[in-house]
């Protein structure tokens, strides 16, 4: 496991996590202050769910399949608990933050797959 591929990971699960936790109506509201659309949830569950599976993808492609769903889960972890507490104590900075991981797991491809 490189440090490149472990960045990967868990930014490509926190942006996914993210769009999950906004597709709920509540998390939606702390957000954006306005009750979610019923298309902008579908997009966001989409996006979520689509997310997590790229995420488990680059995984294997970066520590091949004895350690890659090992480190998803990992990676996981750790974003789930950035996702809780982001929206626990500043919820609307989720947003700036979930768009800003994606930049940051591109930087970190070529080095993830490259290793």
């Amino acid at each position: 496991m490189t440090a490149s591929a472990l960045i990967l990971s868990l930014c490509l699960s926190f942006s996914s996590f993210a769009a999950l936790a906004l597709s709920l109506d509540r998390h939606h509201r702390a957000v954006f202050r306005v009750p979610a659309p019923r298309n902008r949830t579908r997009s966001l569950r989409a996006a979520g769910w689509s997310g997590l599976a790229v995420a488990f993808a680059a995984s294997v492609a970066c520590s091949g399949w004895n350690f890659g769903p090992v480190q998803w889960i990992g990676g996981l972890t750790g974003a789930a608990l950035l996702v809780v507490a982001v929206m626990s104590y500043r919820p609307t900075w989720l947003r700036a933050a979930a768009v800003a991981a994606l930049p940051l797991a591109m930087l970190a491809l070529p080095f993830a797959l490259g290793a």
